[in-house]
Formats: structure tokens, C-alpha cells, sequence
């Protein structure tokens, strides 16, 4: 299926969805929203896909939401704002009823891996915190710039950054509305790894390769009980982990996991 504000590649067990809106620096409008959450949809739906990758075109990953569509508010035009009101409800309670995007990259089945190629902003930072795991370019730049535009951060900001490096680093973050570089956000924990722009999606495929040879089923169950345990005792998480060890037991790829070991070759699992 062709989108308009995406692009959604298949190669094997791999899906690389690129937000293409480059001359906005991948900032969120009603099309791109649509798109994005339409190729999720996609991808979920895979039985093939087993990994995915998630980047930016052009200099930018995510710049969040675009606030062109703010500027009649800011400047009291009542009749663009009417405009507005009038195109929204004309597009139903699609918007409105969809999951925030954060929420649905993580409740697709595939782990997620981003490349974040630029700048990771506002919504764009929700939406990369949202991914399993963030490969950087040297020239990634992250922010929550909400307090800069007088409004709270938004795309479940205050749970993903507090999770991903702690209330303290979220509370500069979220207060000051600074701009970090990538080095800054290694250090600090907001990404697994930071290389060289040329190398930026060569790492991240190795990464979602390394993720995608695994056993499907054991996968998606991991990435389910890895956000699950976040928030559970530590006997509820034993208890999680023992409910789905019992399943993954039973299927055939746990069995040649096991004979590919005792055999010494490596494992070709079928996700059955």
C-alpha cells in the first residue's frame, strides 16, 4: 500500500517505515498522523515481519507536532479557527478514537528499532522514547520543547522520558526545554548507541537483523512483558514470565532452539 507522508519498504523479516515530510522536518500534521498509524497497521498485520525500523527523511527525525496549524489561535483569528473546527469535525472521530501513535508502537507485536537521524522534538521525542530500542547519528538532537510553547508535554512525554533516564534528567528536560546532542543523550541513557550519520541505518538493520533471527513468538512476548513489568510487583513479573514460558515452551521453534544448540549450527526458527 503506497502512503503519502510515509514510506513503508519490506525487505525479508525487516519493515523500515520513514516519516516523509522533510521539508517540515517530519513534523506531525493530520496526513502524516494518518499515514503512520495506517503502516503500523500494516506491519502489525504481518506474520513476516519481525523486526522494524523507524527513521526520518531528510535532516530531521521527528520535529513533533506542526504548529502551523497554531498560528490562528496564537493570533485570535476567529474565522481560520472556525476553518479548523469545521475540517476536523468533517474528518469524524478518526483522530480522536486512534491511539496516540506513542501507544501504538508499542502495542504493535514487532520490536521497534529508531534511527533517529536529527531532531527528535516535543512529539518527536515521545515517538522515539516509544521504540524498543534508539540508534543515534552524531547528529540526532533531542528536546522536550513543550514549556517553549507554553504547553505540557503531551504523547505520554511525562511517562516515557521519567521511565526511560529518571525524574530528575526528565525534569530538566521538561523544564528547561533545552537541546541535547547525541553524546549528551548516550550518557544519560535516552539511547542505546550513537554512531556516524553514514553508519546510522546500517547499525540499526544490524540491530533489528539481530532481533529478527530470534524466535518470533519469544520475541513479541518479551517486548510485551518487558512494558508490563514496568509497572508490576516483582512477584507479578515472575508470575507473567512463568505464564508465557509455558506457551513458548510448547512451540516448535523453543524445540529447535534447543537442538541447534546441542547440534552446534545455528537455528532456523519458524515462528510457529
Amino acid at each position: 500500500m503506497g502512503y503519502e507522508a510515509v514510506k513503508l519498504e519490506k525487505d525479508g523479516h525487516l519493515a523500515v517505515i520513514t516519516l516523509n515530510r522533510p521539508e517540515r522536518l517530519n513534523a506531525v500534521n493530520d496526513r502524516l498522523r494518518e499515514d503512520f498509524h495506517a503502516a503500523l497497521d500494516e506491519v502489525a498485520e504481518s506474520e513476516d515481519i519481525r523486526a522494524v525500523i523507524l527513521t526520518g527523511a531528510g535532516r530531521g527525525f521527528c520535529s513533533g507536532a506542526d504548529v502551523t496549524g497554531m498560528r490562528a489561535r496564537a493570533e485570535g483569528d476567529q474565522g481560520e479557527i472556525e476553518q479548523q473546527r469545521q475540517r476536523q469535525a468533517s474528518q469524524g472521530m478518526r483522530r480522536y478514537l486512534a491511539p496516540a501513535l506513542p501507544v501504538h508502537i508499542r502495542s504493535i507485536p514487532q520490536p521497534v528499532v529508531a534511527a533517529v537521524n536529527g531532531y527528535a522534538t516535543g512529539m518527536g521525542l515521545s515517538i522515539a522514547l516509544s521504540c524498543d530500542v534508539r540508534v543515534a547519528s552524531t547528529e540526532a538532537r533531542f528536546a522536550s520543547i513543550f514549556i517553549k510553547r507554553s504547553i505540557m508535554p503531551d504523547n505520554g512525554a511525562t511517562h516515557l522520558l521519567a521511565n526511560q533516564v529518571g525524574p530528575g534528567i526528565a525534569a530538566e528536560m521538561a523544564l528547561t526545554g533545552n537541546i541535547y546532542d547525541a553524546e549528551w543523550a548516550l550518557d544519560k541513557g535516552l539511547v542505546n548507541k550513537v554512531v556516524a550519520p553514514e553508519k546510522l541505518l546500517e547499525e540499526a538493520r544490524a540491530v533489528a537483523e539481530t532481533i529478527a533471527g530470534n524466535p518470533p513468538i519469544a520475541v513479541r512476548f518479551t517486548k510485551q512483558l518487558l512494558y508490563r513489568g514496568l509497572h508490576a510487583s516483582l512477584q507479578q513479573a515472575i508470575d507473567n514470565e512463568s505464564l508465557y514460558n509455558n506457551v513458548t515452551r510448547e512451540t516448535e521453534d523453543s524445540k529447535e532452539a534447543v537442538l541447534a544448540f546441542l547440534e552446534k549450527r545455528q537455528p532456523s526458527f519458524k515462528g510457529r
